[in-house]
């Protein structure tokens, strides 16, 4: 085996806002990833949606000495500490009405997006017209920013759909997972398919084997990608800034069909399926591993019903769009549809990559992952007007969400405000700048986090937490590791 020898000098940030992860009972089983997160709960907080994985041992993990990891170091060169609350700290702190839902709120926001969308799309029409504005570069440009404006409002809609996937949309699972087959359809999102994966993803975010969204490589999976042994990767150079630009173009531009059609980002261990269906099954372009599939590993036998059911709303959106296509033209209606289509793919990608890629974020392996460290394992960012008001302050309370879900956007402000007081030290935001921070974090976290391993320092279960790590010379450096069998 491989074995460490030394690590660099890192670059602290001490500007950056902490968290870190919190403790509670490990669960690490296929069959905990089965059950669905989603279903619609009751009204009290001690029963949303995914905090009950999260309790048991809890206040026994809270005791254990932080010593017991080793120095766990971060990219940026901080020290990371495993932190001391339990679910039960978080769920009590957050005020009862925060969880209270309202179908009338919903249904409102719903009608305002919608109507959004069609006023403009009404102003575009009627008044950028070779008639009104005879300019062709000119009515270029308008319709340039036509479609950056309705992908916004696109994103919003994608943003309240992902509300009734986690039931925090209404009290009524029937108008939750009506109105999001509605909006999702609409937008080519195959509505239950991405519920139950989404739902996997909040039941293990930052699992190295089970976690369904920007799943890191590990140094070996990073080294084997290239060609390369484990202990050669602290040795290569520089990547080069375009290499960057072109990957996070790629990214931006077919991310989210990629993440649909071959489960990219996602986890690539399907032979652990509950069902056998994963057997020589892996992530890519036809081998059976994505979200339209009902025999997709992703799911389970009981799930069919729903997959084909998200299947169908695809195909209504689609034969809308070839009648519309047909009619008016389909350069028309890529200027109308497709290119905002693109916008709000490029914002769903951006905003999840900067949910669960930072410099300061782990990861964990089976052994040291519990619900409440993966949980914190996210940071709030913030977008201003347009992620406030526009895509209904998904990026700003991001944290919150993974603790408990069914709170809706609209609450979520000052449920965050009240788990922070828990969370303390541990709470984790990169807010600096506003929207100009955002999309430089973007560059920021492609150039430094490119792959994980253990923090040098680590001992026992802290060899289990991983942290993002590059060959750009950025940050804490690299383990050097010996040649196997040296």
């Amino acid at each position: 085996m491989a074995s460490a020898t030394t690590s660099g000098a890192a670059r602290h940030n001490p500007a950056l806002r902490r968290t870190i992860t919190s403790t509670s009972t490990v669960v690490d089983s296929d069959t905990s990833a089965v059950a669905s997160p989603l279903d619609s709960p009751r009204h009290s907080a001690s029963s949303t949606s995914l905090s009950s994985l999260a309790s048991g041992d809890a206040e026994e993990l809270k005791t254990k000495p932080n010593a017991q990891f080793g120095r766990l170091i971060d990219t940026y060169g901080n020290e990371f500490e495993v932190p001391d609350y339990s679910i039960n700290d978080i769920r009590n702190a957050i005020p009862k009405h925060c969880f209270e839902r309202s179908a009338a709120t919903g249904l409102y926001y719903v009608a305002r997006d919608i109507a959004s969308l069609a006023t403009t799309f009404y102003l575009f029409h009627t008044y950028v017209t070779p008639e009104t504005v005879p300019s062709t570069p000119v009515r270029t440009l308008l319709w340039a920013f036509y479609t950056f404006v309705q992908g916004l409002f696109g994103t919003g809609m994608w943003v309240l759909a992902h509300e009734c996937g986690h039931q925090s949309f209404s009290p009524s699972k029937v108008l939750n997972d009506t109105v999001g087959w509605i909006l999702h359809s609409a937008l080519l999102v195959p509505y239950f398919s991405w519920k139950i994966s989404h739902g996997k993803h909040h039941k293990a975010t930052g699992h190295l084997e089970r976690d369904m969204v920007f799943v890191p490589k590990t140094r070996d999976e990073k080294a084997s990608r290239l060609g390369k042994l484990a202990h050669e990767l602290s040795e290569l150079g520089e990547e080069t800034p375009i290499v960057t630009l072109i990957m996070l173009i790629g990214q931006q531009l077919i991310g989210w069909p990629n993440y649909l059609l071959t489960n990219v980002t996602g986890h690539d261990c399907h032979e652990r399926q509950v069902e056998g269906r994963g057997r020589g099954k892996k992530n890519g372009l036809f081998q059976g591993v994505n979200h339209f599939n009902p025999s997709s590993p992703l799911y389970e036998a009981k799930d069919a019903k729903l997959i084909l059911l998200s299947d169908i709303g695809i195909a209504i959106t689609a034969s809308v769009l070839i009648y519309l296509g047909n009619t008016f033209g389909w350069s028309n209606l890529l200027v109308w549809y497709f290119l905002p289509y693109f916008w709000v793919n490029h914002w769903l990608v951006a905003i999840t990559f900067l949910q669960h890629t930072d410099p300061s974020l782990p990861h964990y392996t089976g052994e040291s992952w519990t619900y409440v460290r993966g949980a914190a394992a996210t940071i709030d960012r913030e977008f201003g007007f347009i992620g406030r008001q526009l895509l209904h302050g998904i990026i700003e309370t991001h944290v919150l969400h993974h603790y408990v879900s069914t709170i809706p956007f609209y609450n979520a402000d000052e449920a965050s405000k009240a788990i922070k007081k828990v969370m303390g030290r541990h709470y984790r935001a990169d807010t600096k700048g506003g929207s100009l921070g955002f999309l430089k974090a973007m560059w920021r976290s492609a150039r430094m986090c490119h792959w994980v391993e253990p923090s040098e320092g680590a001992e026992g279960e802290g060899k289990g937490i991983m942290f993002f790590r590059n060959t750009n010379g950025l940050g804490t450096k690299p383990l050097k590791m010996s040649p196997a069998g040296q």
